[in-house]
């Protein structure tokens, strides 16, 4: 029986029509032997907006439920996911060729980490992309090196979250994806952080769109009450698993 990686994405009706692309991308994945891949999609709320934009393919699955944004829609994904390892990917971005593979080579060989993350590039609207120049070395992050940087820069991590991919069985440990109005994806990373080692891939992973619709661009994200807020709670969790363990392969 192949090895599943789980990619989960949470959709809402104005990111939908990003699917497309976002499908592409990893049907054009070159699976390591003994792998495959399924695609997780989950709605947050239930309107008729998504389904006309989910592929017909039989390695993705499409569930709808209660709206309460991404965190939410993300964690119920995972009742559906059947992989090892959980890859994230949203509805907006796309995965770079060799990206599932190249997380997976590290995640099943000998590396000792539990999570990765890679390089992404900014997609802009005229289709030019833009990286950052903060990327770590690629190789081992360990523990809680991700945390202490982000807590001493303005809460602003070295590595994109959105490039996370993880084993299952630690992501279900750490209660999924923080139950917050966004930043959800940071919450995970740092508990991840907090408690195992990970690892940085250089080559890059991820598309990540910049456009109005996305959730990032909204004004509330910005709002410098609810963001400490969200900073917060996000920094007290990932403190607190740290004091109560270290995940162990």
């Amino acid at each position: 029986m192949a090895h599943i990686v789980s990619v989960i994405t949470p959709v809402h009706g104005p990111s939908a029509h990003h699917l497309r692309d976002a499908y592409a991308s990893l049907t054009r994945q070159e699976m390591p032997p003994g792998w495959e891949w399924e695609w997780v999609l989950q709605e947050d709320g239930e309107s008729t907006e998504v389904r006309p934009h989910v592929p017909a393919d039989p390695r993705v699955s499409f569930g709808q439920g209660r709206q309460g944004r991404a965190g939410m829609a993300r964690t119920m994904a995972l009742a559906r996911a059947r992989g090892d390892l959980v890859k994230v990917l949203d509805a907006d971005d796309m995965l770079t060729p060799g990206a599932l593979r190249r997380d997976i080579e590290v995640l099943a060989g000998d590396s000792g980490a539990a999570w990765t993350t890679s390089r992404a590039l900014d997609l802009l609207p005229d289709g030019s992309t833009v990286g950052f120049d903060g990327d770590p070395p690629p190789g081992p992050i360990a523990r809680n090196a991700v945390l202490e940087r982000w807590r001493t820069h303005d809460y602003r991590a070295q590595v994109h979250p959105a490039t996370l991919c993880a084993r299952r069985d630690l992501v279900s440990a750490l209660g999924g994806w923080m139950a917050l109005p966004s930043s959800e994806d940071t919450g995970l990373l740092m508990a991840l952080n907090a408690v195992s080692t990970g690892w940085f891939i250089g080559e890059c992973g991820l598309l990540y769109r910049k456009w109005p619709g996305q959730t990032t661009a909204q004004s509330e994200h910005h709002d410098d009450v609810e963001r400490r807020a969200r900073m917060k709670v996000i920094e007290e969790r990932a403190e607190a698993l740290g004091r109560l363990s270290t995940w162990r392969l």
